[in-house]
């Protein structure tokens, strides 16, 4: 294969042109690097280089204009804004940024296509007026205002071109329009020198006007890079431009057009593969590319093109080991990178003027990779001490001073990270770059291994610096939400570029990087709409249908663009993979490119295509956890045993086996986080609690109702007290937390409410144990160690004779739940049995430890469901609506047999904890 580049050098020396006085003008920078590569491997002899320059530097040296960046030009346009603005309430900085950014873009494009500016603005406004019906003398002050922004565009755009002009800067477009007003001096400055543009594609009007002089002064040629497949095919967009420019410049009339090739047509081994997410298509890359490593050890001739920039870090990752030369000629973006997201973070808790931060806030920032490594002294995690002192105590907002206290010696960290900023940008500024600072230090300590990392601050220092001049020198930032903004923008533009060998090895880049380039094998990635091609997205302030008359670029002619790169990175290439991402996206679309679908009905390739499946098992219980019975799983289970099973721990085996290996085997406890919201267990913690204060004094004796009823104005101190045990530090006064107090109250209130009915109504209630704590032994003569039983009841009563063994639930329990038909189903339907499991445990230990000899019944009072009574768990009578309501010995027999079955199958070694998986 021979590049374009060569060709055109072969031709230069064909026609002998003295390289050593030509200037070569590219599409881009990387272009000139691989031109001067290709220069120095076609000679014979030493010569001086050429001048190689790409557009953007030609075009500034003509123009006389430095380049100034994007957040600069914000800075200079709102100078000019308040330099216009006479009226008494300009814009803020952060208001005017949103919309003079669009504006900005549209400056640019009408003096890179040389729109006469009068006649432009002047349209605009008057389509505006037509829109508002200005005619109507009754407009309202917010048309008015509309109306006169319009017509003030061309004074801000003549303003803004006379500050920057007379500063010597310029963006883009102004720059191009001084050249073209440059070209021809420079000409009669320069008669001797000689151009060379090679590579070009879409020019805009300004390019078109420069190229076209030195063309017709015979101070430069041009070579076009397209192929006669595109050129003759009048309808295919890789050749729009380049088809234009043949008819359009009165150049060609006289002269032959360097050069149509023809590539395209000869053999390519091209396939097409749809892989789902971005990840999908980085792993996909990562296979492709071992593959050819495996084929060949070089991949000198190989390109990664990239149609998205985020995919840079997934395809790195996923780069096989054995590939060493490697050049990436994209810069990964500021904002990809995780020092990104703890100024993210800062921003976003200074935002808002405050002293008090969201306990979630405070442990996300607490816990980023750059942060957490300062918050150790020596062996010890200070991070995991203030952690959990915060979730101990429920700190759900957190002053810097009660920060401070929990870790006095991070005091200096606290104040940068939590200070008040003041709604000042300058002190943001100062406490982001001393943090900047802080964290170099320690990074400092063990530099070999923090490398990146220190590259990465140094990146952000650089960024902060910038940002801390623009508001030296201009003093337009007022707050810290202007300032977040602008550092937004800022962050969005900067890149960290690689360093490399930029001619050895694979190549990364993007799909502008490529331009002028050619590679022998090639991978394209996200080859779908609204990527490849970018799709119609119309962010101006210009109509589309001012664009059609103005001749300013539409989404039409961006999607040409992006079809001549894609084709054009076909044509030499001899082996192509093309890899689009098939799940759909809300944003992106997910189909693949119309390219791939042309690339099909062009019918002049074979295209091999292929959707990659991830090789996955279709087996329901792929991902069920399964634990064996080792011997010291079983071990664990002994002790367990003999120290006691409750019935909590019992149902959590029914409900779902590894729960109970995790808690009871392993003892790993759930993690209490901070409560925002009282939680469920809380709420019942309370309640039993508090009616546990109310009831233990009676234990013994018979309680009348105005005992019961002097309880009543005891409930709001004793629910407070009990919160405030549980919940720490938590805000109950407030929000669904006081919603949840006053619903605790209200439980207890019409608990007692109904005791006190009740005993009015004559019956007799003794309060027999409250928080009763029992322990039972239970024989089981397959296994030969001891196994034990153990539980608390929260209230035993006598009513009028009959002792109940009551267990409270503060949610809502229907009496379906404590009925039972089938005994085998006790230790199976975890849902429908296991309050009638746990009732009935309570009554088999009480039995165990003594003897019934007065008639027992056992259920659950249920605080959700109050009006229901006390429910009694029953045995229905298959086949019958009898229900048996009194324990009996029968009863705790059969309960009995199923509570062995129960603890032999979890101390039988053979049987292996399975999940459960539950809905």
């Amino acid at each position: 294969m021979t590049t374009f580049i060569h060709d055109v050098l072969a031709d230069l020396d064909k026609k002998q042109v003295d390289i050593s006085n030509i200037t070569l003008i590219l599409p881009s920078k990387r272009a000139g690097v691989f031109l001067k590569h290709e220069l120095s491997t076609s000679l014979l002899q030493p010569i001086f280089s050429p001048t190689i320059l790409s557009i953007e530097e030609f075009v500034e040296e003509l123009s006389q204009l430095k380049a100034i960046s994007n957040t600069e030009l914000l800075f200079e346009f709102y100078e000019t804004y308040l330099q216009v603005h006479n009226t008494k309430n300009p814009d803020s900085f952060d208001t005017f940024s949103k919309w003079a950014q669009i504006l900005l873009q549209d400056f640019n494009e009408i003096d890179r296509y040389l729109i006469p500016q009068e006649k432009i603005f002047d349209y605009l406004s008057a389509i505006k007026e037509i829109n508002h019906w200005s005619v109507d003398t009754n407009q309202t002050d917010f048309i008015k205002n509309y109306l006169v922004f319009w017509k003030r565009l061309k004074i801000y755009y003549n303003q803004l071109t006379e500050n920057l002009v007379a500063k010597k800067k310029g963006y883009q477009g102004l720059i191009y329009r001084e050249a073209v007003e440059s070209i021809q001096n420079y000409i009669e400055v320069n008669p001797e020198k000689h151009h060379v543009f090679l590579g070009f594609n879409a020019l805009n009007k300004a390019e078109e006007t420069i190229i076209q002089e030195l063309l017709e002064n015979s101070h430069a040629d041009i070579y076009w890079d397209i192929d006669d497949a595109f050129f003759e095919n009048k309808n295919h967009d890789a050749s729009l431009f380049i088809r234009q420019h043949k008819k359009n410049w009165t150049y060609f009339e006289t002269n032959s057009m360097n050069w149509i090739a023809d590539n395209y047509t000869k053999p390519k081994d091209i396939s097409v593969i749809g892989v789902p997410k971005n990840v999908g298509q980085a792993k996909c890359i990562g296979n492709i590319l071992k593959k050819l490593h495996k084929e060949n050890n070089t991949l000198n001739n190989t390109a990664v093109v990239l149609g998205e920039e985020s995919l840079l870090l997934p395809v790195l990752n996923s780069i096989p080991e054995s590939i060493n030369a490697l050049n990436i000629t994209m810069g990964l973006p500021l904002k990809s990178i995780p020092l990104a997201t703890l100024f993210e973070q800062l921003f976003f808790i200074h935002k808002k003027e405050t002293n008090d931060f969201y306990f979630k806030d405070v442990i996300k920032l607490l816990s980023h990779q750059f942060i957490s490594p300062l918050l150790q002294s020596g062996t010890s995690n200070d991070l995991q001490k203030v952690v959990q002192i915060i979730e101990s105590n429920n700190l759900i907002y957190i002053s810097l001073t009660r920060l401070t206290a929990l870790a006095p010696q991070h005091e200096g960290l606290f104040l940068l990270l939590f200070g008040n900023w003041n709604n000042n940008p300058s002190i943001a500024l100062t406490s982001c770059q001393a943090l900047i600072l802080k964290i170099k230090t320690h990074l400092e300590q063990h530099k070999k291994e923090n490398i990146l990392a220190l590259e990465h601050l140094f990146k952000f220092n650089t960024l902060f610096n910038e940002l801390t001049l623009l508001d030296n020198q201009y003093k337009h930032l007022k707050d810290i939400t202007s300032l977040f903004s602008v550092y937004k923008e800022l962050l969005g533009s900067e890149t960290l570029d690689f360093k490399g060998e930029p001619l050895e090895g694979l190549q990364i880049m993007g799909m502008l990087e490529s331009r002028v380039l050619d590679f022998e094998t090639i991978i394209i990635s996200s080859v779908n709409e609204g990527i490849l091609p970018s799709g119609k997205s119309n962010n101006s302030f210009i109509p589309f249908d001012v664009k059609l008359e103005n001749k300013l670029p539409t989404y039409k002619e961006k999607d040409a663009v992006y079809t001549y790169h894609f084709y054009r990175l076909l044509q030499r290439a001899k082996r192509v993979f093309i890899i689009y991402n098939t799940e759909i996206d809300a944003l992106k679309g997910g189909e693949k490119s119309r390219f791939i679908t042309q690339l099909d009905l062009e019918n002049i390739h074979k295209i091999k295509h292929t959707i990659a499946v991830p090789d996955i098992a279709m087996d329901a219980n792929l991902n069920e956890i399964v634990i064996a019975k080792n011997d010291d799983v079983l071990n664990q289970i002994k002790t367990y045993a003999a120290r006691g099973f409750s019935p909590s721990a019992l149902t959590s085996y029914i409900r779902n086996p590894i729960d109970f290996y995790f808690q009871k085997v392993l003892k790993i406890k759930e993690h209490d986080d901070v409560e925002e919201t009282v939680a469920a267990n809380t709420l019942g913690t309370v309640i039993h609690n508090t009616l546990e204060d109310f009831y233990k004094p009676f234990e013994g004796q018979q309680i009348t109702w105005e005992q019961v009823a002097e309880m009543k104005p005891k409930i709001n101190a004793t629910v407070t007290k009990h919160f405030k045990d549980l919940y720490k530090e938590g805000d109950i006064t407030k929000g669904k937390n006081l919603i949840v107090f006053e619903i605790a109250k209200r439980y207890i209130s019409n608990f007692l409410d109904l005791e006190v009915v009740d005993l009015k109504d004559g019956n007799i209630l003794e309060i027999i144990a409250i928080e009763l704590n029992n322990t039972a032994e239970i024989q089981i003569p397959e296994l030969d160690f001891p196994v034990r039983i153990t539980g608390k009841v929260d209230r035993v009563d006598k009513r009028n004779g009959i002792i109940r063994i009551i267990d409270y639930k503060s949610g809502r329990v229907d009496p379906a739940k404590v009925q039972i038909t089938n005994w085998d189903d006790l230790t199976t339907d975890y849902d429908k049995y296991s309050k009638s499991f746990q009732v009935l445990t309570y009554a088999y230990l009480m039995h165990a430890e003594k003897p019934f000899t007065e008639p027992v019944e056992a259920g659950i009072i249920s605080f959700k469901n109050l009006s229901a009574g006390f429910l009694k768990f029953q045995k229905k009578q298959s086949g019958s609506r009898d229900k048996e309501a009194l324990i009996s010995n029968e009863i705790l027999a059969d309960y009995e047999v199923q509570l062995k079955q129960l603890i032999l199958e979890i101390c039988n070694q053979k049987v292996d904890f399975i999940e459960k998986k539950i809905s």
